[in-house]
């Protein structure tokens, strides 16, 4: 599959998975342990907020601030919306090397790093509002076979959890490595 097609299918699910949360629902806790629903919305917008800017060449330093804080506001959903139009409008920007905390990175890679975060808080915001995951095979395949040869550096860094053994199931195998019970409710 295309990076930018798998990149802009990940981001189009979360967002409209955004769309689906309840008032109330905002403050439930979700599979991440340190962040409720808005939380995790939140920090998802804020890498899609990002992409605009590093797919145009400019560094973290450059950015500075701008994008820390709560990005959501009154309408986290219509929050949601816009970062993700306008960050599937930038996946496909022309460009060499993306600035990133640890160094430049290809585009393709990021697209990917950001298509797996995508896929994977997708699934933890779907649990966490009691709405069926959008684990498309199809997008798990990509994702899960980018991320079993990064797992291990993600869980060195302290990104991930330990992974949790005994699943076969491509969806719940991919969860279980990212270091969440498939089976978490809140």
């Amino acid at each position: 599959m295309d990076v930018v097609e798998l990149h802009n299918r990940t981001v189009t699910n979360f967002a409209e998975l955004v769309s689906g949360v309840a008032s109330d629902q905002w403050s439930a806790p979700t599979p991440c342990s340190d962040w409720d629903v808005r939380a995790l919305v939140n920090h998802v917008v804020g890498e899609e907020r990002w992409v605009v800017p590093l797919m145009e060449g400019k560094t973290i330093a450059e950015v500075g601030d701008a994008l820390d804080g709560d990005l959501l506001g009154d309408d986290p959903a219509g929050a949601a919306s816009s970062a993700a139009r306008e960050a599937t409008a930038a996946a496909s920007s022309p460009i060499d090397k993306v600035h990133l905390s640890y160094g430049d990175e290809d585009p393709p890679e990021y697209l990917r790093q950001l298509a797996a975060d995508h896929l994977i808080h997708g699934w933890d915001l779907a649990v966490a509002i009691g709405v069926p995951p959008r684990m498309e095979p199809e997008l798990v395949d990509e994702v899960g076979t980018w991320f079993a040869q990064r797992e291990e550096l993600y869980r060195r860094a302290g990104i991930i959890a330990e992974h949790i053994d005994g699943y076969t199931e491509p969806a719940d195998a991919l969860i279980a490595a990212s270091g969440r019970d498939p089976h978490w409710s809140p």
